[in-house]
């Protein structure tokens, strides 16, 4: 990799700490913590967005989902550029920018992801990140309510709670996806993904349990930790290629912080890659087009973009069971009310209880597909609360081959990057989408739900062929909120690999990232509990620790020719 020198000329610092964190995320927050553990390491956390102050009650409460996927002093409300495979749409991004990141926004289901997904990323270059690697972090984070065993943990920061299955339609639709051929797990996070179960959520005593819940707001009385809020990092500033700080503006001034030890980016899959290349980190012929003098050529800085795509499938039910009487205006500010005293109540679940991993098809390695399962009308986002009562089911897919990119629109920091997720790009993926929708109606039609079914809402009854069910998918389809990877991790060798194993820039001295643009490749499932599980291993590696043992475990083996 080509190196350019950039040189400092004499700077004022505003503060000068070890570690300049930027971004208070999902991963920022536990670095905060960890990285401040030691009162002899000074940590700055520099996040854009507010505090998550007690009285923003919707970031707090896990029903107000769809007011902060809405609420711009939260959320960086990013948009995607038209989606050629999507008719030319435009999708909406939603991600967080407040302390706990999108952990703070985001739909609070706990999943790991398949352990065969950490043995490819251990194959694509990350070595010493498989599953039997990986599972420890997991289990230091991680304080289930159910105990620890030999996959869970019980003594973390990260409280994780069971789902419920008291509505009768949980239950109707487990034993539909069990008529349907579907094994049902006791744990997706467990020995065996696959199947039909009830998710995991971070959710504690009624409330979200974000990463600054879990991390930052008991580091905070440390004397050794500093951190801001509404601070906005534009650059990160470097002596030669070497990384010895960041400027930030707070409070319209502009302020620069250094950092004795090591920079960490962790502003996510697009912050990150944007801050990169604005700071002369990319590839240098993009650099070049605005002005931007490179200080280390590496050309997979905002390559490589993945994500997940769902679709809503929707039915009318015939009893009067589901969530819609909770959405009726008479209603809410008394459930309001009973949470805000008590923390109890429909308002203390993000009622997302049962669900599905399974495959699109026989001889598949693992599973490829993730179904959710709602008890209520919704669309745009949840936005949109549709009249009467149904259910739906979020289908989508976790193994697209599409990937896409981050790129600079300007030289401005104010200026949101180019996104381009390049939906639907391959067949295969339109196809796997189409097995979705498939599937899904297969399970919806079983008899469990014969007593609850009524018209299919969505798609509808008049999208039966594969080309009306492809229009349908390019039409309606929306981002399951996981992008990542557009800073993978990798081998020196490869040439879009941004970052080593343990999280260092290539070409660049003191500078890491950690959040989920160092995926090599995307998980089968929410991308929230990996990040934490990659923050936790990254701040031993920061701290020159030896990772934590492996712990090796049986692991469901998927057959190769049942479904």
């Amino acid at each position: 990799m080509k190196l350019a020198v950039n040189k400092v000329l004499e700077v004022t610092w505003s503060t000068s700490h070890d570690y300049v964190i930027v971004g208070a995320g999902s991963a920022g927050c536990v670095l905060a913590n960890r990285l401040s553990e030691n009162p002899n390491n000074s940590v700055l956390s520099l996040e854009a967005g507010p505090q998550d102050a007690w009285w923003n009650w919707k970031i707090h409460m896990p029903s107000a989902i769809q007011f902060n996927l809405f609420n711009d002093k939260y959320n960086w409300f990013y948009n995607t550029i038209p989606q050629s495979h999507m008719n030319n749409r435009t999708l909406y991004w939603p991600r967080g920018r407040v302390w706990g990141g999108s952990s703070a926004l985001n739909a609070m289901v706990y999943i790991r992801g398949h352990p065969q997904d950490f043995d490819r990323w251990e194959k694509e270059g990350a070595k010493g990140w498989s599953y039997k690697d990986c599972l420890p972090y997991f289990k230091k984070a991680q304080n289930h309510s159910l105990g620890e065993d030999q996959y869970r943990g019980g003594n973390g920061l990260l409280h994780v709670t069971r789902g419920s299955t008291e509505n009768p339609l949980h239950q109707a639709f487990l034993q539909a996806g069990q008529q349907a051929g579907y094994p049902y797990t006791e744990d997706f996070n467990g020995y065996q993904q696959e199947g039909m179960g009830i998710y995991d959520r971070t959710i504690y005593k009624g409330k979200r349990w974000s990463t600054s819940q879990a991390y930052l707001h008991p580091a905070l009385k440390r004397k050794n930790l500093d951190a801001q809020h509404g601070a906005f990092t534009t650059k990160i500033l470097f002596e030669g290629t070497k990384a010895i700080g960041v400027e930030y503006v707070q409070n319209s001034e502009i302020r620069k912080a250094k950092a004795n030890k090591e920079v960490i980016l962790s502003g996510g899959a697009i912050n990150t890659p944007q801050l990169m290349m604005l700071s002369g980190i990319g590839d240098k012929e993009e650099l070049a087009r605005h002005g931007i003098q490179c200080v280390a050529h590496v050309p997979g800085v905002g390559k490589n973009l993945q994500d997940h795509l769902d679709v809503y499938i929707q039915q009318r039910c015939l009893q009067p069971i589901t969530l819609y009487k909770y959405t009726r205006l008479w209603r809410m500010p008394l459930d309001g009310a009973i949470w805000l005293l008590s923390k109890k109540g429909i308002c203390s679940s993000n009622n997302i209880d049962v669900g599905a991993f399974i495959r699109s098809q026989d001889g598949l390695p693992h599973l490829d597909i993730q179904l959710i399962f709602l008890p209520l009308l919704v669309s745009d986002h949840g936005r949109k609360e549709e009249n009467g009562h149904g259910y739906q089911v979020h289908a989508g897919t976790l193994r697209a081959t599409s990937c896409g990119y981050i790129a600079l629109k300007s030289a401005n920091p104010r200026d949101h990057p180019w996104i381009n997720p390049n939906y639907l790009a391959t067949q295969e993926d339109i196809v796997d989408m189409r097995e979705c929708v498939k599937l899904t109606r297969e399970i919806l039609s079983q008899d469990a739900l014969k007593p609850f079914r009524g018209e299919e809402l969505q798609p509808g009854l008049k999208v039966k062929t594969d080309a009306e069910i492809d229009k349908f998918v390019r039409e309606r389809a929306e981002t399951n909120y996981h992008p990542c990877c557009s800073c993978k991790m990798g081998h020196e060798n490869d040439p879009m690999a941004v970052v080593d194993n343990q999280t260092r820039v290539f070409g660049i001295e003191n500078l890491r990232i950690v959040d989920a643009s160092i995926m090599p490749s995307n998980i089968s499932g929410n991308l929230n509990a990996s990040v934490i599980m990659m923050a936790e291993k990254a701040a031993d590696a920061i701290l020159g620790k030896k990772p934590l043992p492996q712990i090796t475990v049986p692991v469901y083996e998927t057959s190769a020719t049942s479904q």
